[in-house]
């Protein structure tokens, strides 16, 4: 895959939409259904021949797209998927540094994938097979990600699982990151450069 900003871009994009669907769970229950089949999905894209392809075509990240766009570091709202972000790409590191946790991942969500044959993305099991993944490789690899948002919504099985299935999906999107080039220095140096990318792909989806 190309190493270019609009790879960064989409790629980014993506992690700060399972980000913004975490919070959205969290917080409410339910979140933008076209966005989480699309995170989802994510997972499972192990052999895209593009980076756009992992999410089935740009249009797709919308969700994404309009986080990254809006400077969400001078908001309450911002700082907290700003710690998302942060805690995500930290755990990709320690990952990513684990061979046996990577080919245990890869196993893990090539079951997954054999699953849908079975299964709807959105049923409860599948859910339930996606959280463990990220519980049983990448959880334990780190300190855990505290998710803030609403006790009695966060009691639900069903939103926990969605909760831990995004989390895999913002796993999934700081590798693909890491792929195309992303480095920390183009959050800090080359952030303009990647909303205005983000306000151009926005314009023409």
């Amino acid at each position: 895959m190309a190493n270019t900003l609009f790879d960064r871009t989409v790629a980014f994009a993506g992690l700060c939409q399972a980000a913004t669907l975490v919070q959205q769970v969290a917080r409410d229950g339910r979140c933008d259904q076209d966005a989480l089949e699309t995170s989802l999905r994510a997972i499972l894209a192990t052999n895209p021949d593009s980076t756009a392809a992992v999410f089935n075509g740009e249009e797709n990240l919308r969700v994404g797209l309009e986080c990254l766009v809006k400077d969400f570091d001078n908001s309450p709202s911002g700082s907290e998927l700003t710690r998302y972000l942060i805690s995500l790409m930290a755990l990709e590191r320690k990952l990513s540094a684990r061979r046996d946790s990577m080919s245990q991942l890869g196993d893990r969500i090539q079951t997954t994938d054999r699953q849908l044959m079975h299964f709807d993305l959105h049923d409860e099991q599948m859910l339930s097979n996606i959280a463990s993944i990220y519980l049983d490789v990448v959880s334990p690899l780190g300190p855990r990600i505290q998710v803030s948002g609403t006790p009695a919504v966060l009691q639900q099985p069903t939103n926990q699982h969605k909760v831990r299935a995004l989390l895999l999906s913002g796993i999934r999107c700081a590798v693909l990151w890491r792929q195309v080039g992303g480095k920390r220095r183009h959050l800090i140096f080359g952030r303009k450069q990647m909303v205005d990318q983000a306000k151009i792909i926005l314009a023409r989806i």
